[in-house]
């Protein structure tokens, strides 16, 4: 019996001994992945560099349109960065684009009083090269498109209003905080119509709103100025002009109200514009990358994304400038404090995304050895909020890894992120789409709203004041440790599709444009 007892004894030692050695690595692996975590928040928040970049890039080089010397700038201004860090960083053509740099705008009313008006040129808007003159007009309301053809001659020789003129400046906000409900209402029915009439008025010209332009332009029309309100106090969508000989400007909603109100009652406005823009002929399109080569998995990729082109409306702060610097600052830290990954860490800093995610497509038409062996892409493109939302982009088994990646982030950036499994591949929109529609894990870092839908997306109200410092730190902080953690994954995840519901499919993938801009 004693015998016994030793013999069971002594099992249950070697047992407890086993186990002790079967849990030292498992334990040394959670303390330096704790280590490493520590590290990261550590430097992020007591040596931040947001300020800084955000100063240089948004305020010292502005917008970055695509095909402009700007977009060739940051390219150079981010590759300098990563240098500095020690990162190996590269820009890689991928196209071209015509190559075009905004120049001064101005725009007056001289009659019946003199007023300077709020506005801007279009981007890719031909210059006026002098000052030109000339009363306003209404896009005219005709029965249909031969009447149109009868009323163009109308057009030569003055600036051409095109825009519907809004019913009220104030957004609805406004209105339902202080508006008696019936006035409010009545408003709104009042918009209604005349948005449906104006739309009617547009239609029945038979031309679409890019060969409307050009054929203003051949009836002789010196300009057209134009008012794409964004519903918020102050702030108009500033897109891409059509004209090809005459300038096309956008005006802000009050000083457009005031020109299109002193047409209508026959006050005959006069304006004088000058736009000084310069043609660049035909220029490279381009990514800008910074690489942390692995050294146990090297042609395994963790991959960060943000679009580094943006609207120049504004100086593109929110988007996605806020993005671009999130993925700077990433990098910046893991080089310091995990210089030596297990995979390699490369960073996507994409050109013209705004024209369709051209950038990214081009890089996954171009880069298959990538895509191939693509761990993980975090992409942020959302303004400046901290991320509130991660979903499995429609990837079967996304909720086991991405749930044990984000058990390693604090739990003040953590406890405010939902997230949803498998979740749905996304169709367009940001670049990660590019990689899941070659199914690939490409995962969207969609953050908190801060109106960016209104106040600051492809608007002239996109300025480095918008931009909330603590939330890109935090996303800079996100994103670090789950690159980290990636990098770290002992297996290559998952690439398994989930089941879609009825109706839906997998996004397919969409080619790269290679060159426009003319047309």
């Amino acid at each position: 019996m004693k015998t016994s007892i030793n013999n069971l004894t002594s099992r249950l030692s070697q047992l407890v001994i086993g186990l002790s050695l079967m849990a030292t690595p498992l334990l040394a692996q959670q303390n330096n992945q704790s280590s490493t975590v520590n590290a990261i928040v550590k430097e992020a928040t007591e040596n931040s560099q947001l300020k800084r970049m955000a100063h240089e890039l948004i305020d010292g080089i502005g917008p970055r349109l695509v095909g402009s010397t700007k977009m060739l700038q940051a390219s150079d201004w981010a590759m300098n960065q990563y240098k500095q860090w020690g990162i190996d960083a590269r820009r890689e053509n991928y196209g071209t684009w015509r190559g075009w740099d905004r120049g001064i705008s101005s725009i007056d009313m001289v009659s019946p009083w003199i007023k300077s008006l709020e506005g801007t040129q279009l981007a890719f808007s031909p210059a006026t090269k002098k000052p030109k003159t000339g009363e306003t007009i209404i896009l005219a309301d005709v029965a249909d498109s031969v009447a149109f053809k009868a009323w163009l001659p109308q057009v030569k020789g003055k600036f051409v209003l095109i825009s519907m003129p809004q019913l009220t400046g104030r957004p609805d906000y406004n209105w339902q905080e202080f508006a008696q409900k019936e006035s409010f209402e009545a408003m709104k029915k009042e918009r209604d119509a005349q948005t449906e009439a104006w739309r009617k008025r547009i239609s029945k010209t038979g031309l679409t709103n890019a060969k409307l332009a050009l054929a203003l332009e051949e009836a002789g029309a010196l300009g057209i100025v134009s008012s794409t309100w964004s519903n918020g106090f102050g702030v108009n969508k500033i897109f891409a002009a059509f004209t090809r000989k005459i300038p096309t400007v956008n005006v802000a909603l009050e000083d457009y109200g005031l020109l299109y109100r002193l047409t209508e009652s026959g006050n005959q406005p006069k304006i004088t514009v000058n736009t000084q823009s310069k043609e660049l002929g035909t220029v490279p399109t381009f990514n800008t990358h910074a690489e942390i080569k692995g050294i146990e998995k090297p042609n395994e990729y963790v991959m960060l994304s943000a679009h580094l082109d943006s609207w120049d409306g504004a100086t593109g702060a929110t988007d996605n400038g806020t993005g671009t610097l999130v993925m700077l600052e990433a990098m910046r830290i893991l080089k310091k404090v995990y210089p030596n990954p297990k995979r390699t860490i490369l960073v996507g800093h994409w050109g013209s995304e705004e024209q369709g995610l051209n950038g990214s497509r081009a890089f996954v038409e171009d880069h298959p050895e990538v895509v191939a062996n693509l761990q993980a892409l975090f992409n942020q493109d959302s303004g400046t909020g901290r991320v509130v939302n991660l979903g499995g982009s429609g990837f079967a088994k996304a909720k086991d890894y991405l749930t044990k990646w984000l058990a390693a982030i604090p739990d003040t950036i953590k406890n405010r992120i939902k997230t949803n499994f498998p979740g749905t591949p996304g169709g367009g929109g940001s670049d990660f789409a590019s990689f899941v529609a070659v199914g690939t894990t490409g995962f969207n870092l969609s953050s908190l709203s801060w109106s960016y839908g209104v106040y600051t997306w492809h608007t002239n109200r996109d300025t480095y004041d918008k931009i909330v410092f603590d939330d890109i730190q935090s996303n800079a902080i996100l994103t670090a440790i789950m690159v980290y953690m990636a990098c770290e994954e002992p297996e290559k995840i998952s690439t398994e599709k989930a089941d879609l519901p009825v109706g839906q499919k997998w996004p397919s993938q969409v080619k790269s444009k290679r060159s426009g801009g003319t047309n």
